[in-house]
């Protein structure tokens, strides 16, 4: 009987931080289950960056676009990407690819052994992707919070006086919500699925805006 063929995917957000315990502990989950292990891809980036901008996960869309594998084991959701709408456009894919994602911390499989979708997966992880949208919002709040402490206390933080932050700054930044207000969605919404507070979205809008009237 032919094997289960899998990947491994693992990624971890700082170049100060290490992959090998997902590494390691996604290979002993897969040879327990007696799967074998065609390919490793593994990265340090943030899962707040665009797929296309993050080098291992676009060459695992690549081959798995060439190839026949039949899994992809991953630690946890938020490996995959941080971004709610990237995470469950990367789920989308490979299901249409006939692969099913194994989440080793949740137990969790987008698919079922009959090849069709695992329902509970699905609601589970639409979960799981907006709570780790949202904790990247609370991270943003948090820092945000923590400089308005300190400015208020006399202390100053940021750039020097007199420095404008680059729009293309604020397109790459904010490339996902840029990206959900030209699909006429809500500032919201927008809020709910990136994590991004309503006031930024619109201040980002606005000066999108604005540059759009200068030109």
């Amino acid at each position: 009987m032919e094997k289960t063929k899998a990947v491994i995917y693992a990624r971890v957000s700082t170049s100060s931080q290490d992959y090998d315990r997902q590494l390691h502990d996604l290979r002993e989950y897969a040879t327990r289950q007696g799967y074998e292990v065609v390919k490793e891809f593994s990265e340090k980036i943030s899962g707040a960056k665009k797929v296309e901008e993050r080098q291992a996960m676009t060459e695992l869309l690549d081959y798995t676009s060439k190839h026949k594998i039949d899994k992809i084991l991953i630690y946890e959701c938020s490996r995959l990407s941080r971004r709610a709408v990237d995470f469950l456009k990367l789920i989308e894919t490979f299901t249409e690819r006939g692969i099913s994602v194994f989440i080793l911390q949740n137990g969790l499989e987008t698919m079922l052994p009959d090849g069709k979708v695992n329902p509970i997966a699905t609601l589970v992880l639409g979960i799981l992707a907006q709570f780790n949208a949202m904790e990247r919002g609370l991270i943003r709040s948090r820092m945000q919070s923590g400089y308005s402490n300190y400015r208020a206390n006399g202390g100053k933080v940021g750039r020097k006086d007199g420095y404008n932050k680059p729009i293309e700054a604020y397109k790459e930044e904010y490339a996902e919500e840029l990206r959900l207000l030209k699909r006429g969605y809500s500032l919201r919404n927008i809020s709910k699925i990136t994590g991004t507070s309503v006031t930024t979205i619109r201040k980002v809008a606005d000066l999108i805006n604005k540059e759009k009237k200068a030109v």
